[in-house]
């Protein structure tokens, strides 16, 4: 009698399951599916159930790098990282034969897709849109699996050296390109503003006094050997006009006509007596 007591209670120790929170248990009775059990202590019939736990928790899993040509025909070599989870464990358990294998497969072979699909310069910088449909492509298959792929993200994108230094020239050019532009604009709004400042002196003569005042003491200012001496403007012309009237002078003295005079100490004949 104590062998049999001993006997249930080993038989029905084996039967004491216990399952963690974050995992769901599919119970299998005869080969057939009885419950989706909820975390704790269950029990099951030994020899007639069997128990299959699922976890619930968010996956993390790495896509290895898959080599593609985009379609501007540019070789690349992407990686990406997939975050999912198990929604319905019934459904991974029963519909699938390996649920992780599954994914796996399917976002290398959506990888490779999205790099066909796609421009070097969608992969570059419209990263946010290329993991809204990498995962939407993953997300519809696994959804019959009973697994939600909750998020999908392009880690890295590896170019060759080639296209590298291509792109590498390529930026250069545009930043030597805006640096020309920006030095141009800056000329032509200097040149302008030159402009009008010469107009508002040319209209005001003591303005222009005044700069030159200013300048000077700015240069005295900075203690150094440099010699400043104004030179008024208005000097110039004056000897500008003296020079037109010198040349004028000249050219008038020559076209005067010589004329013969006598001379005042010329000897006069001298006078003969006659008879």
């Amino acid at each position: 009698m104590a062998v049999l007591v001993v006997v249930a209670g080993m038989a029905a120790a084996s039967g004491v399951r216990i399952i963690a929170q974050y995992e769901k248990g599919v119970v299998f009775r005869l080969g057939r599916v009885r419950a989706v059990r909820d975390p704790g202590l269950r029990m099951l019939i030994p020899g007639v159930d069997r128990m299959r736990k699922v976890s619930t928790q968010v996956v993390t899993m790495p896509v290895p790098a898959q080599d593609g040509i985009t379609r501007d025909n540019v070789t690349v070599r992407v990686d990406a990282v997939v975050y999912f989870r198990v929604i319905d464990p019934m459904r991974a358990i029963i519909e699938v034969q390996d649920y992780l294998f599954a994914i796996a497969q399917v976002a290398q072979t959506s990888l490779r897709s999205v790099i066909g699909k796609s421009d070097l310069d969608d992969l570059l910088s419209n990263r946010e849109q290329l993991n809204k449909g990498l995962e939407l492509m993953i997300d519809n298959p696994a959804l019959g699996w009973g697994v939600h792929i909750d998020r999908v993200e392009i880690k890295d994108v590896a170019l060759p050296d080639s296209m590298k230094r291509s792109m590498s020239r390529q930026a250069e050019a545009e930043r030597e390109r805006r640096a020309r532009i920006i030095s141009a604009e800056g000329e032509l709004q200097a040149s302008q503003m030159l402009t009008d400042a010469a107009t508002r002196m040319s209209a005001a003569p003591g303005a222009l006094q005044l700069r030159l005042l200013e300048t000077v003491v700015q240069v005295a200012a900075e203690k150094n050997s440099t010699l400043v001496l104004p030179f008024p403007v208005e000097l110039l012309r004056f000897l500008e006009s003296g020079t037109v009237r010198n040349a004028a002078g000249t050219e008038n003295e020559d076209s005067v006509p010589e004329v013969d005079v006598a001379p005042e100490n010329k000897a006069l004949p001298e006078k003969t007596e006659e008879g």
